[in-house]
């Protein structure tokens, strides 16, 4: 049977695989997407409508992707004010040095927009150009204003619901849907924060606000994180991916490993392997785009050295697994006098962008944001307030539990996280995967400034919370201690100079022409507190623009 011939292999089927996929079958390119993770069924495998709904994502075989890490750093005691605690298990992290939570990720079609909140955010544009303006990071090779109309594009398709005016980030047309309304939690902490003359407004969210496209709008069920059944938010899956599929010239293979990509001559890379349940296969392909994500496409490029590319395959400059950006953030979470409902409704409906300018923070080189995180800080349910909400046992328990349930009130500050020498990621030289490859090993390191944006979020969450009327902070959560990323960036940096960067302003490798990258790991910079999920999907869109043109 003769080899099924495609124009384009694309290596994951997230925000960046997804968006480039949907692109470039529009205009007829016989595309094949691999993914190494397996397919959700939205009315099947997400349970918030079933008594397990409290339990989380339901992760299945393969959606987890298999990481090691380096050496934490060593705590100082001067930092204490700074380290997660609780009320009833004391500190998170016992020891004198920092420790891992994980990558938190999703490993399947549609890749972690199965689990995000539904954040849709523009980059501020200010943070585009950090080392011109800041000595810091690294400029973006285009500015905001060469991006937005693939954000434009971006939101139509995914259904962004957005707020009438929006003074932080420049638009040339209205959001496609209205914002949704805010709970009575975020408009409890709204006066909170206008007392301090700051503006906490309705988030951008990729959450349906009214039916559209075959899709339903949101209940407000608060499930986001733990997978929508409903088909409201806007996950690639559901979108890009669904629209692909419909589309003869696209094919989809879960299940897929891809373990290197092979370099030919005249700087053109040749395939792409990867391994199945059936074995280990080639594949040739004239274009090779790989979106796996800013520690899985490191890990691919570095395994794949050849003759060609004896430091691994992109690597001539030597920045492939350099400049690792992850989440940094800050949560206070205590008890409303007041029961508010705070289970209910979208897990981050509001948010603060006051802070968001690389300057804006007094004597701080980097941004942030906040927004409430009842949903992401996991406290909707009985069963997280029974282990780190209520003390106690018994009858006396149950009673608490009756008084406390909805009263939980959460802030979130998450800030910009800027390149350092000890953070970086490389091959393990002893781990090895399932499939016996070298794992991608994490190094993290927290710098000086990067504790001071910490310090100054701690503040400002505690601050508000009173001011909102809570009392007894139960639990806090810092990346100071503990290392827990949602999001990552930068491993393979976009960049005018082939010296410094590993793709060009078109995501496309520097040397090999045939090689494209289309997730976090190009972002020169991480942004103030931005979820890069749109982000993503914009750059994707506008590299596929230039690849077809």
């Amino acid at each position: 049977m003769a080899e099924q011939q495609y124009d384009a292999v694309i290596i994951g089927s997230g925000a960046g695989g997804g968006a480039a996929s949907w692109a470039l079958v529009k205009k007829g390119f016989r595309v094949l997407t691999l993914e190494a993770g397996p397919h959700y069924d939205p009315s099947v495998d997400y349970k918030a409508s079933t008594s397990k709904w409290e339990q989380g994502f339901p992760y299945k075989k393969g959606s987890i992707g298999q990481y090691s890490f380096g050496k934490m750093q060593s705590l100082s005691n001067k930092y204490d004010d700074i380290r997660s605690w609780n009320h009833i298990s004391g500190r998170l992290n016992k020891g004198g040095n920092r420790v891992s939570y994980g990558y938190h990720h999703v490993r399947g079609v549609g890749g972690s927009s199965l689990h995000f909140t539904g954040e849709a955010h523009r980059l501020n544009p200010r943070s585009m150009k950090m080392n011109s303006d800041f000595n810091v990071a690294a400029d973006w090779p285009m500015d905001y204003k060469e991006l937005e109309p693939y954000y434009l594009q971006a939101e139509n398709i995914v259904g962004v619901a957005g707020p009438a005016h929006d003074p932080y980030h420049p638009r040339s047309a209205p959001y496609p849907c209205s914002a949704h309304p805010l709970s009575y939690t975020s408009t409890l902490l709204r006066n909170s924060f206008l007392k301090k003359g700051l503006n906490l407004i309705e988030n951008s969210l990729a959450v349906l606000s009214k039916p559209r496209a075959g899709r339903l709008d949101c209940n407000y069920c608060g499930c986001c994180l733990k997978g929508c059944p409903r088909e409201d938010k806007g996950s690639i899956d559901v979108t890009y991916i669904r629209e692909s599929q419909a589309d003869s010239n696209f094919e989809l293979k879960t299940g897929c490993y891809v373990t290197r990509i092979e370099a030919a001559e005249n700087d053109q890379v040749k395939g792409v392997h990867y391994i199945d349940d059936r074995g280990s296969h080639f594949i040739k392909a004239p274009l090779v785009i790989i979106a796996a994500g800013a520690i899985e496409t490191p890990r691919l490029l570095l395994a794949s050295k050849s003759d060609y590319s004896p430091t691994g395959l992109a690597n001539e400059s030597g920045q492939v697994g350099k400049n690792f950006m992850e989440t940094l953030l800050w949560t206070s979470s205590a008890m409303h006098p007041k029961q508010l409902g705070s289970h209910r409704g979208l897990p981050v409906d509001s948010i603060c962008w006051d802070y968001n300018a690389p300057d804006a923070i007094p004597g701080v080189i980097g941004g942030c944001r906040f927004s409430p995180s009842v949903g992401e800080s996991d406290l909707l349910g009985p069963i997280n307030y029974a282990q780190r909400v209520v003390k106690g046992w018994g009858k006396s328990h149950k009673e608490s539990m009756r008084k406390s349930f909805g009263r939980v009130i959460s802030l979130t500050g998450i800030s910009e996280s800027l390149p350092n020498q000890g953070s970086y990621v490389d091959l393990d030289p002893k781990a090895t995967d399932t499939n016996n490859q070298p794992l991608a090993r994490i190094h993290s390191y927290v710098d000086d400034m990067a504790i001071k944006r910490i310090q100054f979020m701690s503040k400002m969450c505690r601050d508000i919370l009173l001011d909102s009327g809570a009392r007894n902070i139960f639990e806090e959560f810092s990346s100071y201690d503990i290392f827990s990323s949602t999001h990552v960036f930068g491993t393979c940096r976009m960049g005018k100079n082939k010296n410094t960067s590993v793709v060009n302003e078109w995501c496309q490798s520097h040397r090999w022409k045939n090689l494209y990258i289309v997730d976090a790991s190009v972002f020169p910079s991480s942004g103030g507190g931005e979820s890069p999920g749109l982000t993503i999907q914009a750059l994707a869109l506008r590299a596929m623009s230039k690849l077809i043109r």
